[in-house]
């Protein structure tokens, strides 16, 4: 059940320290030479999930190499038997650029994440302190669950075609959803568009109470590392 856990570890470290890292950076340095407004966060929410994708993606490739391994027929198992042995043999016997191969569908999601989530956060924090919510845990929790509602009402379509492309069963050897496009079509058409977000609630949950945990987690960290390091 845990297979790739260390590799989802370092994923997860990599990726989101530098999603948000580098989304701060840029805002700072670009503040000392234009107002930052909506639109200079998208951008810049686009640059940081592109260049954390780029960073994380060989831990993306060993996390999902190292977890679907047992459902490999036994001849084609690669029996990896830590992150650092996948990276090692990935790299040697498949060579560096491995890591890369077919990262582009995960550097649009992640790009996608960028802008939904941290920009919109980043905004929110601003609109709530020029209505009177001070800065602290109430305005980080309210732009966090604002910013997870956008985040889930913009991603619950991809998820919910990432679902039926996953879970469906071949007719005779053919496939009814091939392509994202196509299986957001098919449900439109078919089915309505809001079955697209069928099931919103227990995704927002999942989505917004994520958002919420892991924004508050940053904040109190940095107020914990300036209260040490920059008095």
């Amino acid at each position: 059940m845990y297979k790739g856990l260390s590799a989802g570890i370092v994923r997860q470290i990599f990726y989101a320290t530098s999603r948000l890292g580098i989304f701060e950076v840029l805002r700072d340095y670009l503040a000392k030479y234009r107002r930052i407004d909506i639109w200079s966060r998208i951008g810049l929410g686009l640059i940081a999930g592109g260049c954390s994708a780029v960073i994380s993606c060989p831990a993306e490739v060993a996390m999902v190499r190292m977890s679907n391994d047992n459902s490999l027929p036994l001849q084609q198992r690669r029996n990896y038997k830590s992150l650092a042995n996948a990276a090692y043999r990935i790299a040697t016997e498949e060579g560096v650029l491995t890591f890369w191969r077919g990262c582009s569908p995960f550097v649009q999601r992640v790009m996608l994440v960028g802008v939904c989530q941290v920009a919109t956060y980043d905004q929110f924090t601003v609109s709530y302190r020029s209505l009177g919510v001070p800065d602290g845990l109430s305005n980080n929790f309210c732009s966090a669950m604002s910013s997870g509602l956008i985040f889930s009402l913009v991603t619950m379509p991809f998820e919910t075609t990432k679902n039926r492309m996953a879970f469906q069963k071949s007719n005779q050897g053919t496939l009814q959803y091939t392509s994202t496009i196509g299986t957001i079509r098919h449900i439109a058409t078919n089915e309505g568009v809001l079955a697209l977000w069928k099931g919103f609630t227990p995704y927002y949950a999942r989505c917004g109470g994520h958002t919420v945990i892991m924004f508050i987690a940053v904040e109190q960290l940095r107020k914990l590392y300036l209260s040490y390091f920059k008095k």
